[in-house]
C-alpha cells in the first residue's frame, strides 16, 4: 500500500478516507486483527467511519505476530522489559516509513532538523538493542549534520561542556532525553540554556521513585534554566509520535489521532474531557496495525490535543484480555 498520500492529510475528511482504507487493507492482509475484529462482527463492509474500526489491544505485540501476511520484515524493534519479561515485537517491512513518518512529524512541529543540533542522553535504551527510539534520534543527529550532534551514555560533564558551548554560540538545540537521565543532570548543574529544548520521552521505572509529570517538569526547568519541558509520546508498536511543547499537552501529526476509551467497555469511545484508555490510530503503520488500544489512560481537549494521566495497572485492564486468540 502506498503511505505517500498519508503524509499529505490535511482535513478530516481526508483522514476518514484514509483510515477507512487501512482498515480495509489490514482487515484483509492481517489475520490476527482480522480474527479480532470478526469476534466483534466488524470488517470492511460494516465499518463506515474511522470511530467505529476495532483497536487491537497493544498486548497482542507480545503473543502474536501482528503483520500483514507473506510480508517479510526489515527490521524488528521491541520493547524494553526485565529479564523474565515478555516484550513487544514490532516487525517493520520497511524502515524507510517509519523514517518517512518521524522525519515528516518532526518537521511538522519544529521545522527543519538541519536548524539544529541533536543531543541524545538515551542510557537505557542505548544499553539494549531493538530501540525504534535509538533508530529515530540516530537518524535525526545524522540528518542535522551538526559536528557536535551525538549521542551521551553516561558522560553527564561532558554533555554539559556541549551544551554550554553551544549556549555560547547560541546554536539551537534540541536535547531528547530519558526523564532519569535528564533527572541526573539537572541536580548536578544549574544551566541557564535560552537556545536549548529539553524534551522528555518518559521513562523512570526501575531507575527512580515515579513522580508526577508537574514535579518532574519543574525540576528538569530549574536545572536546565527553561521555561517549558517538551515531550514525546510514541512506544515500539506505533511508527508516528505526538509532541508536547509544554505544560504535558500533546499534539498529533494529521496522520495520527488520539481518541478515548471506556474502561469498563472497550467498545465505547468517551466525550472530549473524560479520562479513559487512549486509543491510537497510526496511519503509517499500515502493514502491521494502524489501530491500537494503549494501556495509557488520558483524555482529550477541545481542539484535539491530549493528556496523559498514567497507566493501567494490570489489574485494571477490562476487555483488552476480552479475546486472546
Amino acid at each position: 500500500m502506498n503511505t505517500e498520500p498519508l503524509f499529505k492529510i490535511q482535513t478530516e475528511e481526508e483522514f476518514n478516507s484514509a483510515a477507512l482504507q487501512v482498515f480495509k487493507f489490514q482487515y484483509t492482509k492481517t489475520k490476527v486483527y482480522q480474527e479480532f475484529c470478526n469476534h466483534f462482527h466488524k470488517n470492511d463492509s460494516n465499518v463506515k467511519h474511522y470511530t467505529e474500526i476495532p483497536f487491537l489491544p497493544i498486548q497482542f505485540f507480545k503473543s502474536k505476530k501482528v503483520l500483514i501476511e507473506n510480508a517479510i520484515p526489515e527490521i524488528t524493534f521491541s520493547s524494553s522489559g526485565t529479564t523474565a519479561a515478555i516484550t513487544s515485537k514490532h516487525y517493520v517491512t520497511k524502515a524507510q516509513v517509519y523514517k518517512d513518518s518521524y522525519l515528516a512529524g518532526f518537521h511538522y512541529f519544529y521545522g527543519d532538523i538541519t536548524q539544529y543540533c541533536v543531543l541524545a542522553l538515551l542510557p537505557s535504551y542505548l544499553e539494549r538493542e531493538g530501540s525504534s527510539l535509538i533508530y529515530m534520534a540516530d537518524d535525526l543527529i545524522k540528518k542535522s549534520k551538526h559536528p557536535n550532534s551525538g549521542f551521551y551514555l553516561n558522560e553527564i560533564e561532558a554533555l554539559v561542556d556541549t551544551l554550554k558551548g553551544l549556549e555560547a554560540q547560541k546554536t539551537k538545540v534540541i536535547l531528547i532525553g530519558v526523564s532519569f537521565a535528564l533527572l541526573d543532570v539537572a541536580e548536578q548543574y544549574h544551566l541557564n540554556l535560552q537556545h536549548t529544548i529539553i524534551m522528555e520521552t518518559g521513562g523512570m521505572k526501575g531507575r527512580r521513585k515515579e513522580m508526577i509529570r508537574e514535579e518532574l517538569h519543574q525540576e528538569l526547568q530549574k536545572g536546565f534554566g527553561v521555561s517549558e519541558i517538551h515531550s514525546e509520546y510514541g512506544m515500539t508498536e506505533l511508527l508516528s509520535q505526538a509532541y508536547s511543547k509544554g505544560n504535558g499537552i500533546f499534539n498529533t501529526p494529521p496522520w495520527m489521532k488520539i481518541m478515548v476509551r471506556d474502561t469498563e467497555d472497550p467498545l465505547t469511545l468517551l466525550p472530549i474531557g473524560k479520562t479513559g484508555g487512549i486509543n491510537v490510530i497510526d496511519l503509517a503503520n499500515v502493514n502491521s496495525c494502524s489501530f491500537i488500544a494503549t494501556q495509557d489512560l488520558g483524555k482529550i481537549h477541545p481542539n484535539q490535543s491530549f493528556e496523559i494521566m498514567g497507566r493501567f495497572d494490570n489489574s485494571d485492564i477490562r476487555g483488552c484480555n476480552l479475546m486472546v486468540l
